[in-house]
């Protein structure tokens, strides 16, 4: 079985912990895209654990884990995350591989990625990680990938820096280097988890461009950077939060209003530690945004949905999620393409009660107030998908399955 998990919104949804979850259960875990811009936090028995290259699978002993073909790759960062890892007993050396066909990232594309982003005139709000340089390089046919490190032709287009960086990490990097392929052929019959980056929403091609991601965060990413076809994926799972979030700039139709709705994002921001785990900077908070969901079940095919922080709501009286947009007077219910018609949508909200207790102590579904049970359905009639997984808090165990994706 191959299931896939993507984030269906604009990143930050809980992917590592649902993932690290999961992962108990798979054989082997497979990140597809993006690079050390990812940010995934897991906590197990109250250790807090900030991945951003490494898969989340490798906290279980023994799971081996790999980096995908549709990832970017810094060496520097990666192997001090794998150093990180180490201080901390979690014994990675002979788990952890790289798929040849996965790019490079050089220390002079951090500098490039700043400075294009304060050239644009409209500035994506990027993290500065060299990803977007790297996925520009590897689109120009110009970038650097793992199998091309033992090839003399292609190592001889470097010197002075970019050539020491790279003889640095050289060797560690071959040592680690597989045929990713190969492998999921030759694993074909175990349980395979793909892990996605970012969220459905920065997808280059399906999202809010050009206020997105450089790599594949879709689902159809896991094929193309996990080495296999699409018919090989039986399972497409995706990650959203119980309200909105997204960090940089683009449009955000159900961003709370500092003005009026200012305590508000206060309370979810700091509630839902809305803090980048990547960068620390506050991301942008606002209502659930039920047609940008929708968008998302279709556009990837979701085979349910795995609902995150849910219990940040078990303090409030009544809940608000938006259901359309008005755009100039128009109400639509399409999540629309064109970032003007984005950026002028106000959304159209309704309500919901509040359950006013907290769910942290409930271990399956039934166990939730009626209320939450209620903004549950209402999300998975509105989206068609069904809601398979919930999240009400950030340890492992505070986590419940209604529908296995692993049968």
């Amino acid at each position: 079985m191959k299931v896939v998990i993507i984030g269906a919104q604009w990143g930050d949804e809980g992917k590592g912990k649902i993932v690290d979850y999961l992962a108990e259960n798979a054989d082997y875990v497979v990140r597809y895209s993006g690079g050390p811009n990812a940010g995934h936090t897991i906590v197990v028995d109250g250790k807090q654990f900030a991945l951003h290259q490494v898969p989340s699978g490798i906290l279980y002993p023994q799971k081996k884990v790999f980096l995908g073909a549709g990832m970017v790759i810094d060496p520097e960062a990666l192997f001090s995350e794998l150093e990180m890892l180490k201080q901390n007993g979690i014994d990675w050396e002979g788990r952890v591989f790289i798929s040849d066909r996965a790019q490079l990232i050089l220390p002079k594309y951090r500098q490039m990625d700043k400075e294009r982003d304060a050239q644009r005139k409209r500035p994506i709000g990027t993290t500065g990680r060299g990803i977007g340089i790297a996925y520009s390089e590897k689109s120009h046919r110009d970038g650097l990938r793992l199998a091309d490190l033992d090839w003399s032709e292609k190592m001889a287009e470097f010197d002075g820096e970019d050539l020491e960086y790279l003889n640095k990490y050289k060797d560690k990097l071959i040592s680690m280097r597989v045929d990713l392929t190969a492998k999921m052929w030759e694993f074909r019959k175990n349980n395979i988890l793909f892990e996605g980056a970012q969220g459905a929403m920065l997808d280059i091609d399906s999202g809010t461009y050009p206020y997105v991601s450089s790599g594949a965060s879709c689902a159809a990413g896991a094929a193309t950077g996990c080495g296999v076809g699409p018919h090989d994926l039986d399972k497409i799972l995706g990650v959203f939060k119980a309200y909105e979030t997204r960090v940089g700039n683009g449009p955000m139709p159900t961003e709370f209003n500092d003005t009026s709705e200012g305590e508000l994002c206060k309370y979810v921001r700091d509630t839902g530690r809305e803090y980048g785990v990547t960068t620390g900077r506050a991301r942008r908070c606002g209502y659930l945004d039920l047609v940008a969901l929708r968008y998302a079940c279709r556009v990837n095919s979701l085979d349910g949905l795995v609902l995150t922080h849910l219990d940040i709501y078990d303090a409030m009286d009544q809940i608000e999620a938006c259901v359309a947009y008005d755009i100039k007077g128009k109400i639509v219910t399409d999540f629309p393409a064109n970032i003007e018609d984005l950026n002028n949508a106000k959304p159209v909200l309704q309500k919901f009660d509040g359950w006013k207790t907290s769910l942290k102590e409930c271990k399956n579904y039934k166990k939730l107030p009626k209320n939450a049970r209620s903004y549950v359905e209402f999300i998975e009639a509105y989206t068609n998908t069904p809601v398979s997984i919930i999240s009400v808090g950030y340890e492992r165990d505070e986590t419940f399955i209604r529908k296995n994706p692993w049968k």
